[in-house]
């Protein structure tokens, strides 16, 4: 499919979402990103698998990196995209509407038409966001190409309503079990119930007050919490196994190490695993160019409590925000939508600060 560049960034969403791109099946439409910015000479592209860059260089004394990824979740009978007017208020429904497609689409609309920006642009579109880090598109290329991510700043496109979200919170994942001894149930006093074990962990995590922590102005909300459980053998066995997941997401004051400690200070004289950490990243708001961008959008910056990839940017001294269109709360859900007013905002947006002088 050609994706016509001269259209609306809505039209261009529509485009670009009814090109299903689940994470591993980007091909086409990294194929049809690449078609369309190639033939833009004022920008110089490269492909690293199925990420396109595509980039400005006009000798600007600054340079901002704007990326976004191009794959979504599985599709659940969520395409072809159409409009929807809720409360009369229009808007794009669909997979990749707002996770984040829309995003993706005010970027390739400015990257066409913003010849002569006010600083040189690196535009990333990249792959397998929504899986694991090892095949992360943004993290393989700045392990093979490190010289593209060179910057003052970065903007990530995720979905934050329009507004400006610095930075994000960390995240922990850890696996706390407790032991038994298998018995048969109808002499359940001869083992150990390591189900009941349990039990503890579970009132620790209940009774549990999560923090606000304020890192450079803006207020991060942590969270601890059991997001799975398992155990049990059979219907008529004494468990001697049982296994509750948690995860903590923790404001980006703490590194992964700080997490790791305050986690098994909470869940003390537990058997505890950490099977996952990504550090967070700190808003970098107090940056000049940041703010010039913060005000040039007209917003008012707010955390970010999910984790997204400026933490990849963050952890190479790039302040990093998240701005672009739709509502987070509704990323990956089966019914994904964006106001359209919204996708115009944040082209406006962007276009402002990028040609301001």
């Amino acid at each position: 499919m050609t994706l016509d560049l001269t259209s609306s960034s809505v039209d261009l969403t529509r485009a670009i979402c009814d090109i299903p791109s689940v994470s591993g099946e980007e091909a086409p439409l990294a194929d049809a990103i690449e078609e369309a910015v190639s033939a833009l000479p004022h920008l110089e592209v490269i492909r690293h698998g199925n990420t396109i860059v595509a980039r400005t260089s006009l000798g600007r004394p600054q340079r901002v990196v704007i990326a976004g990824h191009i794959d979504t979740v599985p599709i659940n009978a969520n395409l072809p995209t159409r409009t929807l007017d809720i409360d009369g208020v229009p808007h794009l429904w669909g997979r990749g509407t707002v996770d984040m497609k829309a995003g993706v689409a005010v970027q390739l609309k400015l990257a066409a038409e913003i010849t002569d920006p006010a600083i040189d642009i690196t535009w990333m579109w990249y792959d397998n966001e929504e899986v694991a880090a090892s095949l992360n598109g943004l993290n393989l290329l700045s392990a093979d190409r490190p010289e593209l991510f060179a910057a003052d700043f970065a903007i990530l496109g995720e979905p934050s309503n329009g507004e400006v979200e610095g930075g994000c919170n960390g995240t922990l994942r850890a696996m706390v079990r407790t032991h038994g001894v298998r018995a048969h149930s109808a002499r359940a006093w001869v083992g150990e119930n390591a189900i009941h074990a349990a039990a503890p962990i579970l009132t620790r995590l209940a009774e549990y007050r999560a923090k606000e922590v304020q890192v450079e102005g803006l207020a991060y909300r942590e969270s601890l919490s059991a997001v799975r459980i398992g155990g049990g053998v059979a219907g008529n066995v004494i468990p001697d196994l049982c296994e509750v997941e948690v995860n903590y997401r923790f404001a980006p004051s703490k590194n992964a190490a700080d997490a790791e400690a305050h986690l098994r200070g909470v869940l003390d004289g537990f058997e505890v695993e950490i099977t996952d950490a990504a550090d967070g990243a700190r808003p970098g708001l107090d940056a000049p160019i940041a703010q010039q961008f913060v005000a040039a959008v007209g917003a008012v910056p707010r955390p970010k409590y999910g984790w997204t990839d400026v933490a990849r940017f963050s952890a190479l001294g790039i302040p990093a925000v998240n701005y672009g269109p739709g509502d987070p709360h509704l990323a990956h859900h089966d019914e994904e939508r964006v106001p359209l007013e919204q996708i115009d905002a944040v082209e406006r947006g962007l276009r402002a600060w990028l040609t301001a002088r």
